[in-house]
């Protein structure tokens, strides 16, 4: 695909395009529209949210886009069904919303109560039901009557619930599974507009319970998926009967899953091989006369999410995208794009030496890409790929918010939330020269925690690190206070650690200046100086708000060793002295994440698009003594 060139937007800053120009699918469904034509129905998510529902003549390749009948904000399909009447359902940004693919447009939508459905499920009278993340919401909509009812929040916890298993009963009661803190079945009353828990408080566990409908009229539930040792329930006009063998599995016919749904059979026969947005290729086939054709599609996209950038040792920016997941390489040089398939979602990256490094989700695994040699997709197994993959640290290590390249050129830490469900993340580290790892346990650190931001005091060969009270994805909030924290790299202790400031949540980001002068910014708003030698805070004061993602990179130092930090609202310079903060430019786009500097330009990002400042050299100053 041919890029546009570099733009200039003026004071310094520049536009050099969207890192990946494609969307990502949140469900795909064959189908047939008023005239029993294939009909293919793809809903499209990029860096604005779910915005469109794409319908695509599977005939002819030729496409509509429907915008989405009310904002996306940002949110997208995290469940959809296609119903027994061929309508297409989904339930996203405090939404609910039906397409007729036989009129060829959206015919209902509601607002609801927050926020998205992470299940859905059509009953015995064809009435659609969703049940939604965060706070088990659930809605009902009959296709006949048109009626809709908002039953608002229906069971609650102190934690984000996921809702990924849905059923109704012949006798309509509807039942679905809670996780990822504590699994739960819950049954819901429709007449009385009341939920019950089923589960004992001794099954619940960390996972997401399971239900299921079946032919039998019946629905039947496991107090953890996948995990029939601790036995079923069959589940009934919302009564809960332990039993003690396996259920009949003849599981009702529903077409309907998560944001993975990818129903390929059309009602005349032919089957959807492929659907890809990236090539923006359709193949279909006709399993009764072996034919296959495909046909070549279009749509608009504003380019799926950038999570983080930096400088590759190449001289080229690189980085990932979600959603899709994908790898970017910006040459300023030749102002040239390279755009790759990538192993998962890059959410943290760094520089060490000759190579480029990843800590990815899910699962928290490590990548090491060597720029010089040819780009083989890495496999986990294949000793031979490039980026290789060097290991997986789940559940203690997830959703990595900081990767640590530190100076003595071999090591490599890791920081992260932990898996969904659980509170409290590990410390991985990496040791380039041996090939071996440490993963260090929340409970080895500071128990509840985990660890956002990182840097090396190597005088004194510790780490200073700096906490969240974030849980994982769904997990349960448990420490009240982020603290700062010292760690022995040599004994892998914590020496100590402190709540430094009052009702601090989250220590955004951390950099190493000198041996008594760490800086950082608490929460966002709140930057310090920390002297590591005397354990106190020596400067602070209140800020706007930095750049954040999950991997923020606030901090940007240039090759003078000026350093510079990204405000969502423009780029600022630390004066050594005063600690002064000096607004350099205000950015004409919100800067959402960093960040790191190549031949006078400081890079960044706002949404899907890459930008650069140039610093001007009379705002370079001499490097931190």
């Amino acid at each position: 695909m041919k890029r546009p060139p570099t733009e200039s937007l003026g004071a310094g800053f520049f536009h050099h395009g969207v890192a990946t120009p494609v969307s990502n699918q949140r469900g795909i469904v064959a189908t047939a529209d008023g005239q029993d034509r294939d009909l293919v129905l793809v809903w499209l998510f990029d860096n604005r949210g779910g915005y469109a529902l794409l319908s695509i003549d599977a005939e002819s390749g030729s496409a509509t886009e429907h915008p989405m009948p009310f904002p996306p904000g940002g949110d997208c399909p995290y469940a959809s069904i296609l119903s027994s009447r061929n309508k297409y359902y989904t339930h996203f940004n405090s939404h609910f919303v039906e397409f007729d693919p036989q009129a060829g447009e959206f015919t209902f939508w509601q607002q609801t109560v927050p926020q998205m459905a992470m299940g859905m499920t059509e009953d015995d009278q064809g009435r659609i039901w969703s049940v939604t993340y965060p706070d088990s919401g659930v809605a009902c909509f009959d296709p006949q009557t048109r009626e809709f009812v908002d039953y608002g929040h229906v069971y609650l916890q102190n934690w984000k619930q996921y809702q990924r298993y849905v059923a109704a009963d012949d006798s309509g009661w509807l039942y679905f599974g809670i996780g990822n803190t504590a699994s739960q079945l819950i049954a819901f009353a429709p007449a009385s507009r009341t939920a019950q828990p089923l589960l004992p408080e001794a099954e619940r566990g960390t996972g997401s319970a399971y239900v299921y409908r079946d032919l039998d009229g019946k629905v039947y539930g496991l107090a953890l998926a996948g995990q029939e040792a601790g036995g079923w329930y069959e589940l009934y006009r919302g009564a809960a009967r332990k039993i003690a063998t396996a259920p009949p599995h003849r599981a009702k016919p529903r077409i309907t899953e998560s944001q993975s749904l990818f129903h390929r059979d059309f009602p005349s026969g032919r089957r959807l091989q492929s659907c890809d947005l990236v090539e923006r290729r359709l193949v279909v086939a006709d399993p009764r006369t072996g034919q296959q054709w495909e046909h070549r599609f279009d749509y608009s996209s504003e380019g799926a999410h950038l999570m983080g950038l930096a400088t590759a040792p190449d001289d080229t920016i690189c980085g990932g995208t979600a959603f899709p997941m994908r790898f970017f390489r910006y040459d300023p040089a030749s102002d040239t794009w390279e755009n790759r398939a990538s192993y998962s979602q890059w959410n943290t990256v760094a520089r060490q030496g000759d190579r480029f490094f990843v800590g990815g989700y899910p699962g928290g695994f490590l990548l090491e890409w060597d720029p010089g040699k040819t780009w083989v997709p890495t496999e986990k197994d294949d000793p031979g790929g490039n980026p290789l993959f060097l290991g997986q640290w789940t559940p203690s290590i997830y959703r990595p918010h900081c990767l640590l390249a530190h100076p003595d050129g071999r090591t490599l830490v890791l920081s992260s939330t932990p898996a969904y469900g659980y509170t409290g993340g590990g410390l991985l580290f990496w040791d380039r020269e041996s090939g071996t790892s440490t993963l260090l346990e929340h409970t080895d650190l500071l128990p509840q925690h985990s660890t956002m931001s990182l840097v090396a005091l190597a005088e004194k060969n510790q780490l200073l690190g700096g906490t969240t009270t974030s849980p994982g994805t769904g997990g349960e909030k448990k420490a009240t206070e982020a603290e700062l924290y010292l760690l022995d790299m040599e004994r892998k202790e914590v020496v100590w650690h402190h709540p430094v400031f009052a009702a601090a949540q989250e220590y955004t980001d951390l950099y190493y200046a000198s041996a008594d002068r760490v800086y950082g910014f608490v929460d966002r708003t709140t930057f310090f100086v920390f002297d590591p030698s005397s354990r106190e805070i020596v400067h602070r004061q209140e800020t706007e708000k930095t750049c954040y993602q999950q991997g923020p990179r606030v901090f940007v130092r240039d090759d003078d060793g000026t350093l510079y930090i990204l405000f969502e609202a423009g780029i600022a310079r630390i004066e050594p002295t005063s600690f002064e903060i000096q607004m350099l430019a205000r950015a004409p786009v919100p800067i959402r994440a960093g960040g790191d500097f190549l031949d006078g330009r400081i890079y960044f990002s706002s949404g899907s698009h890459l930008y650069s400042y140039q610093v001007n050299p009379q705002n370079r100053g001499a490097a931190e003594r």
